[in-house]
């Protein structure tokens, strides 16, 4: 996901605010505290956490949800046929039960007993249907449900407009409590992708009734599927939700959840001392005083996230290799590590980050590189060979902007500048840093797909999914909508190599042995790094700090919580406590 899951994408500071309310249940140890023999009453059972660095929220649909913050926002309204559970394995959610054909192309779900949205009515397999279908509908230009449905059969078809409906041809609702999925091929991650919120389940009538746009705005009233339904929503103060008391798990304890916008993660942090938040991400500057805050309030928690920098090979100079790994050898992603994120965040050239299936522990950098400092003897003499093959001087190479979000925080900011001053005095290459507003950085790096509109960008991403090929089909696929960097197109002398790399994620993709598959996915992550895809710098951890009186927030590497995982978090008597009277 953009986080900078999807693109899950994000930068620094606004995925680092955002984990401290997503870090829950997805295994791993328990973030919470002891809990208290108090239980505040339940007009204090308000959580309060911040987003950092924007004034809304992008979208509410899960059909457009392509970023951390709109996701944490729907996966608290909206659920599916199957989500992933406390150990990131896949679990049926609303399915009671799901089954597969001997060839592995039809899917079978069988509906939970007395399933309901949240204004009463039943949840059959017709809204299911609808949902998935609706996500694929060319009129609702979707980024994202062409690669998390591409395994439907004829959804490529359905979101070309080629064919009207996908409902009866590959989505099939026999009776109300049964849907039947036929897939195109066999791959081992079709359940996994269907955990992402393309596929969450819509009340049918309720949109029909309101209209694919206008339904957002009634979702205090009805149509959510989810533990919790829309409460408010301000502009540029907050969004905050309540509990749907007709979810059919476990009912949540907490009275309503807040999301409260703010202008960057400083600003937060001063918010989460003075006792507004119940929790905030921690800027670099304040990691020591975080560290020693009492009651164990600080928290680390490794990231299934990647922050790196893109460059886009239809738009020169970044169309010739040497010139790419050039720019990825410049940087000293140790220096990065250890000077800007105080160690936080650990240096790295992988794209699939470690605790992932298929993470390859003996990857190599550009051109055999294995340091995490870089080359600049061999980024200067790759730039030169570049140059001379492009026919550029220094007087006619193309100048370069990197467009950024870095949400106001300070050590986002510091970072670029170090990129920038380290791919000056490397290769004498002035870039321009173009510091835009997080959702705006979204929609102009999804309009670079298959042209030359930006040249390079700053980014992060999130495991939608814990598979390998979330990061490799998904992002550089053939025709993949997520392929914002142009990998395999172009007139570059190396294309064939790139696109011959195209075919191995597909082939790796619906490789039933698992160790051939993992082998085939290392193979295609190094030919990636090689070709400079991505430059890739760090692997994020959250650092964030929680009031001690919040109970049942459990962390883990993907930062989610499972829907039946609010039921066990609450606040207690436990001190220091947010006051959260302003949102009663």
């Amino acid at each position: 996901m953009q986080s900078g899951k999807k693109p899950v994408t994000l930068f620094l500071p606004l995925l680092l605010t955002l984990l401290a309310v997503l870090v829950a249940a997805c295994g791993g140890n328990s973030a919470g505290n002891s809990a208290s023999s108090t239980k505040l009453s339940a007009d204090q059972q308000i959580y309060v956490t911040p987003l950092s660095g924007l004034s809304d929220v992008a979208t509410l649909d899960p059909g457009l949800s392509t970023d951390s913050p709109s996701i944490s926002s729907i996966d608290l309204m909206f659920t599916g046929l199957v989500q992933l559970d406390n150990n990131l394995k896949v679990y049926p959610e609303l399915a009671q039960s799901y089954t597969v054909s001997s060839d592995g192309l039809t899917w079978t779900f069988k509906l939970r007993p007395g399933i309901k949205f949240s204004d009463g009515n039943p949840i059959t397999a017709d809204d299911v249907v609808f949902s998935i279908d609706r996500a694929l509908k060319p009129e609702l230009k979707s980024t994202v449900a062409p690669s998390y449905l591409s395994l439907i059969k004829d959804s490529d078809k359905r979101f070309a407009g080629k064919v009207p409906t996908l409902i009866g041809d590959s989505l099939f609702a026999p009776d109300p409590t049964t849907v039947k999925i036929v897939t195109s091929s066999n791959a081992q991650y079709f359940l996994q992708s269907l955990t992402y919120p393309t596929s969450w389940v819509l009340e049918k009538s309720f949109v029909q009734k309101y209209g694919d746009t206008d339904f957002l705005k009634h979702l205090n009233e009805g149509g959510c599927s989810g533990p919790f339904k829309l409460d408010q929503y301000t502009s540029g103060k907050y969004i905050s939700f309540v509990p749907n008391t007709n979810y059919w798990g476990g009912k949540p304890q907490l009275k309503k959840v807040v999301y409260a916008f703010y202008k960057d993660p400083q600003t937060a942090y001063k918010a989460y001392k003075t006792n507004q938040l119940d929790n905030a991400g921690v800027p670099t500057a304040n990691l020591s005083e975080a560290r020693a805050l009492p009651n164990k309030q600080y928290r680390q928690v490794p990231q299934l996230t990647i922050d790196y920098f893109s460059m886009n090979w239809l738009a020169k100079p970044f169309n010739n290799v040497k010139i790419r790994q050039a720019f990825a050898l410049s940087i000293d992603k140790a220096a990065i590590e250890k000077n800007i994120n105080k160690g936080a965040r650990l240096a790295t050239n992988h794209i699939v980050p470690q605790g992932m299936p298929g993470y390859n522990p003996d990857l190599k950098g550009p051109a055999g590189v294995t340091s995490t400092k870089g080359d600049k003897d061999l980024a200067k003499k790759l730039f030169q060979e570049g140059m001379q093959e492009e026919g550029y001087t220094t007087a006619n190479f193309p100048a370069i902007t990197m467009i950024t979000a870095s949400g106001g925080s300070q050590t986002a900011k510091n970072l670029f500048e170090f990129a920038q001053q380290q791919w000056k005095d490397t290769l004498g290459v002035n870039v321009t840093i173009n510091d835009e507003d997080f959702n705006k950085r979204l929609a102009d790096v999804a309009g670079t797909v298959g042209n030359g509109k930006l040249q390079m960008w700053a980014a992060a991403w999130g495991a939608d999914y814990p598979d390998p090929e979330d990061w490799t089909t998904l992002l550089f696929g053939k025709g993949s909508p997520n392929n914002d960097t142009n990998y395999g197109l172009g007139k570059a002398k190396d294309v064939a190599l790139q696109q011959q790399t195209q075919d191995l994620m597909l082939q790796a993709d619906v490789n039933q042995n698992t160790t051939e598959r993992i082998a085939q996915y290392n193979k295609v992550e190094q030919q990636l790094v090689e070709d400079a895809a991505w430059i890739p710098f760090d692997q994020r951890a959250s650092s964030y700090v929680l009031k001690p009186c919040v109970q049942g927030i459990v962390d883990n590497a993907q930062g989610i919580i499972p829907p039946q995982q609010w039921a066990n978090i609450y606040k207690s008597g436990d001190s220091p406590c947010a006051n959260t009277n302003t949102y009663k």
